[in-house]
């Protein structure tokens, strides 16, 4: 994904035109986290392929994980804990 900037709720892909401010597109987006996100304060979307209003939204440039499974585990412990 080559974006510039924040991504508004309305926003397409120049290729396929899928949405963009969707969860699985998410920095936060996690498959093994309560409500499918790493952002305890987010709201619950049951859709995770089509735009929301999500106020946590930041985009995931990486595409993917680039944390080993030990470092994500590490700092997902961290922010459960953090005071």
């Amino acid at each position: 994904m080559e974006t510039e900037g924040l991504i508004g709720r309305k926003e397409e892909c120049l290729h396929c035109r899928a949405d963009m401010h969707v969860c699985r597109n998410c920095l936060h987006y996690d498959e093994t986290s309560y409500n499918e996100c790493k952002e305890p304060s987010a709201e619950r979307v049951l859709e995770k392929e089509k735009s929301n209003f999500c106020d946590y939204f930041a985009p995931n440039v990486n595409g993917g994980s680039s944390q080993s499974s030990k470092e994500s585990l590490l700092s997902a412990a961290e922010a459960l804990f953090k005071k």
